[in-house]
């Protein structure tokens, strides 16, 4: 089963992803970007894409590896990612349906003051690249296309996992972790996870 988080920059789809991974077990967390960065740093610039998921090459690439993990994983496989165009959205979630694997997908949603507030706690400013991707990223994701759509101004990153997990019938741990592993936890993850766009 492949569990898909997709959302604005700053709506919380990393943290949402390790939150489900600590208390689902088995499961992994897979990342296409490190794709998208590696062919970033092979192609010559004079041809290269602004946005690396415009190349069919990254989309064909994971599609192909999440049907691989998906038949060959025996856990749940989560995957953080922002998708928001129509075509590309097709050329790997809906494949990867069609093939009959059972795929969950959630978009993450929050009022652009909450986005931008929350990017600011990754020292992303309003002039920063995820921050000027922000009504991009609403208008598009806003389409029916791209439901479930979970309003989370108001949710805790706990409260978003375990929303998910119910809607996918996901049995989740018990969270044991106090308040500072807790913390720990989430700040450990924003640092490994900072982009350099």
């Amino acid at each position: 089963m492949i569990v898909w988080i997709n959302g604005a920059f700053g709506s919380g789809k990393t943290q949402t992803a390790f939150e489900l991974h600590r208390r689902l077990k088995p499961s992994y967390v897979y990342d296409p970007e490190k794709m998208g960065f590696a062919m970033r740093s092979m192609i010559p610039p004079d041809i290269a894409e602004e946005n690396f998921q415009s190349y069919p090459l990254w989309r064909e690439f994971n599609y192909s590896m999440l049907s691989y993990l998906s038949d060959t994983y025996q856990g749940i496989i989560i995957v953080p990612m922002t998708i928001t165009n129509d075509q590309y959205f097709d050329d790997i979630i809906g494949r990867l349906r069609q093939d009959g694997r059972i795929i969950h997908h959630f978009t993450l949603l929050a009022s652009k003051e909450t986005l931008l507030k929350r990017l600011r706690t990754r020292a992303e400013g309003k002039n920063s690249w995820a921050a000027k991707q922000i009504d991009r990223c609403l208008n598009s994701l806003s389409d029916s296309l791209f439901t479930e759509h979970l309003h989370t101004d108001q949710m805790s990153i706990q409260q978003v996992a375990e929303t998910i997990a119910s809607q996918a019938n996901l049995p989740l741990e018990p969270d044991s972790r106090g308040s500072l592993r807790r913390f720990t936890d989430r700040l450990m993850v924003k640092l490994n996870h900072i982009r350099i766009k």
